[in-house]
Formats: C-alpha cells, structure tokens, sequence
C-alpha cells in the first residue's frame, strides 16, 4: 500500500507536527526489543499511526479514548473499511451536489442534527462524524454539556470527505498490529499490560494556559485538576512496575504565567522537558504559532 497510514480526523492538539520531536525522547529500548505499545487517550491518532509504522516489532497494541464516536470510527475503520468509503462517498458527493453555501450550510446542519439526536449504526456514526470533521469550522471537535457536537458550519465548500485511500492505509495497520480499541476511563488501560515490554504515551486533554483557550471538550466529562492529578498518581503507579516506561504530553502553563507550577510540582519525581509545537486552532489568528510544551517521562 503506497498511502501511509494517517490520522483519518483532524484533531485539536494532534501531533503531527510535533513527531519529529517526540521521537527524540522515545526510549531506545524501543528499538531493539518487542514492546506492546499504549495510548489511553489516542484522540486523533497521528502518535499512534507512526508508532505502528516506526515499529514494527510491536507486539501488540491498545487505545482507549472516552469519546465513544471516535472509539466507534477506530473500530469501523479497522473492522469495516470498504462498507465506511461505499457510505462516505455518497454523502460527500450529494454535499458536493448542493449549489451554493448556503445550501451546503444547511445541509451541514442537518447532517449535525441527525448526528446529535438520532440512533445510528456504527457505519452512519463514523460516516457523520467524519463529515462533520471535515466540514465544520477549523475542524474541531466539540461537545456541550449534553454531550451534544456544537461546531459551526466551516464554510470549506470542496473539502476531502472520504480519503478512501487513508482509510484503507489505517485499515491495514490496525489489523497488521493486532490492535485493541477500549472506551472508557484512562485507568482501564493498566489491565493491558502484557509481559515484556509496555510503553505508555499519553496525551491527555491539556490543562489551559488561560480560562479562554481550553479546546479540551472532546467529552462532556470534564477534565480538571482533579483529573490531571489523577492520572499523575496513575503514572506514579505505572512507574513502580519494571516493565512499563511512560511519556506524556501536556502544556506549559509556567512559561505563559511563571507562577503556575502545576505540572513541574505534581510530576517532580520524573524527568521534565519542553518541546516547541504550532497551535493552529485558536479563533484568533495573531494568537496562533509556536508555544512550547511539556513532555515528561518515567526514564532518562
């Protein structure tokens, strides 16, 4: 298959652009032995598919994420590919059939409706959410309270909806690694642990720099302090095992106020380091560019 296989969403706070960096810090241990590999909040995907290409002496790997609509896209994606492009692309070309914008904005709506208040089945549900996606402002991912999607129409009026080759490559890879798809709670990832080798990357919701820039509603539970504390004493757990290393993702929050040490406090005992990533999603233009974020690891 010549198309790598890719994130098949575009997700707030994916790593795309960050790869090169992460590599940098990945354990060397990575490359000479097997390992089962672990994302307990996979989101987009982008770590995840370049682990599974990278390494291909992945033994077997986990996902989790608690957003039960694009746990359902990883697993029609890996179990149901053809049915999901068949579906997809009649959806994408009767939007493409719409005349104008306003036409196409109605029909986003309704599209938006059905996905909010209708019982669908695993191929409609992806099928939605992927238009969704693609169509919608920015391509972000948002819910309310209700746990409803409330992303305006993007007014993109020709956009790739279904990327059959994508979503082929994807396919493949998920199958070729055996890989186990989970929603729930981050904590249910620790019952995956196998023999041998176990690298944890998580990518949490990250913690805000400011009350005005959290895009961490990928769920209608919300992810506090509390949260962030919790899955510090997670990792803490994790570290007392010999056979699991750990990285993880997360703001900066003391280089926007020094005052704020949250993350350097709560994650003293482990090995703190900045990496410099571009946030693309931000409503205001002149607030976008490179920000520095924490990556903090259980190894040298």
């Amino acid at each position: 298959m010549s198309t790598e296989a890719k994130p098949f969403l575009k997700w707030a706070g994916g790593k795309g652009q960050l790869l090169s960096q992460l590599d940098e810090h990945l354990p060397e241990v990575l490359q000479s032995q097997e390992f089962t590999y672990i994302e307990p909040f996979v989101g987009g995907g982008a770590m995840l598919f370049h682990m599974l290409r990278q390494f291909p002496n992945i033994t077997h790997a986990v996902i989790n994420d608690i957003n039960p609509h694009l746990v359902t896209a990883y697993r029609v994606i890996k179990e149901q590919p053809d049915e999901l492009i068949s579906s997809l692309s009649t959806l994408e070309q009767d939007y493409f059939s719409q005349p104008d914008e306003e036409t196409k904005k109605e029909y986003f709506l309704n599209v938006r409706n059905i996905f909010n208040e209708t019982e669908l089945d695993d191929i409609d549900r992806t099928k939605y959410l992927m238009f969704l996606n693609r169509t919608c402002f920015n391509g972000l991912y948002r819910v309310n309270g209700k746990g409803k999607f409330n992303v305006p129409f993007g007014r993109n009026l020709h956009p790739t909806i279904c990327n059959a080759d994508i979503i082929l490559a994807d396919s493949e890879v998920l199958n070729r690694a055996d890989v186990t798809i989970l929603n729930g709670d981050f904590e249910l990832t620790v019952n995956e642990i196998r023999d041998g080798l176990n690298f944890f990357y998580f990518d949490p919701p990250y913690r805000p720099l400011n009350v005005t820039s959290s895009f961490n509603s990928y769920a209608k539970e919300e992810f506090n302090d509390d949260e962030q504390t919790r899955l510090r004493d997670f990792c803490a757990r994790l570290n007392e095992r010999n056979n699991v290393k750990w990285m993880l993702s997360n703001s900066d929050c003391s280089a926007k106020n020094p005052e704020d040490t949250f993350f350097e406090n709560i994650y003293a005992d482990f090995h703190i380091h900045r990496v410099y990533a571009s946030r693309a999603i931000n409503a205001n233009p002149e607030k976008r560019g490179k920000l520095t974020e924490l990556l903090i690891k259980n190894y040298e």
